[in-house]
């Protein structure tokens, strides 16, 4: 009888347990959002703002301010956030405390490519991104691009220059020319490097850092209108 009244009171206590949080989770989910939170990560919303955000977080044509927590859609609205092309990630979720908050994290740009029709970022990840009425980055400007087989080469392009220091600061520049070619405008000498197509991308650049180690080093970088990387292991420059 003893051990039976033992199991009787854990059954007991087991069901109270089962109550409260019922009850608890039935209270929580008739709450109401008191606010809207919005955070953008490191601290940066230079792209999107606030507002930009809020927006999206609109349900049903109304937003989730005074609804209850339980008729919050956060899948859908998460979704909404993600889907915005100056976002590359994001969380929306609720608090105990009755806030929606959304994280939010922007995209990167590493380039812009201009065209006739319009103009647009690409991000670190290769990605096309709108420009923003409220900042605009200072990337990489590319010309004469504009289509999906740009975008790709122009990243793979743009990644290359990035990752190497000297590179970073001697381009400002690309123009893509009528015969499909990338050529690089610098900001030192004020010469053209014409890179040709991307075959072989990563020995161009290391002919081409060679011949500025040396060219500058000398002093003789000043004296060419044109580097030349097309050729195979060849650096052909044009004097002025």
């Amino acid at each position: 009888m003893k051990i039976n009244g033992i199991y009787i009171k854990g059954i007991a206590l087991l069901a109270l347990v089962i109550f409260l949080y019922g009850f608890s989770n039935h209270k929580n989910d008739q709450e109401k959002v008191k606010k809207i939170e919005v955070q953008f990560e490191k601290g940066t919303n230079l792209f999107m703002s606030y507002q930009m955000v809020n927006k999206l977080l609109i349900q049903k044509n109304e937003t989730p301010k005074n609804i209850a927590k339980s008729v919050i859609d956060l899948h859908k609205l998460e979704s909404k956030v993600l889907a915005h092309p100056m976002v590359e990630n994001a969380a929306v979720y609720l608090t105990v405390d009755g806030l929606l908050k959304a994280r939010v994290k922007q995209r990167t740009p590493i380039a812009r490519v201009i065209t006739n029709n319009k103009s647009y970022y690409i991000d670190k990840q290769g990605e096309t991104m709108p420009l923003s009425p409220n900042y605009s980055e200072r990337v990489m400007l590319v010309f004469g691009a504009g289509n999906k087989k740009d975008n790709a080469k122009i990243y793979k392009l743009v990644t290359a220059i990035l990752r190497d220091k000297i590179l970073k600061n001697l381009c400002i520049s690309i123009q893509k020319s009528d015969e499909n070619e990338f050529i690089l405008n610098t900001r030192i000498g004020n010469q053209k490097i014409l890179v040709g197509n991307l075959k072989n991308l990563n020995q161009k650049l290391q002919n081409l850092k060679s011949f500025l180690n040396k060219s500058i080093g000398d002093k003789t970088i000043n004296n060419y209108a044109l580097i030349n990387l097309k050729y195979n292991n060849q650096v052909v420059c044009t004097k002025k």
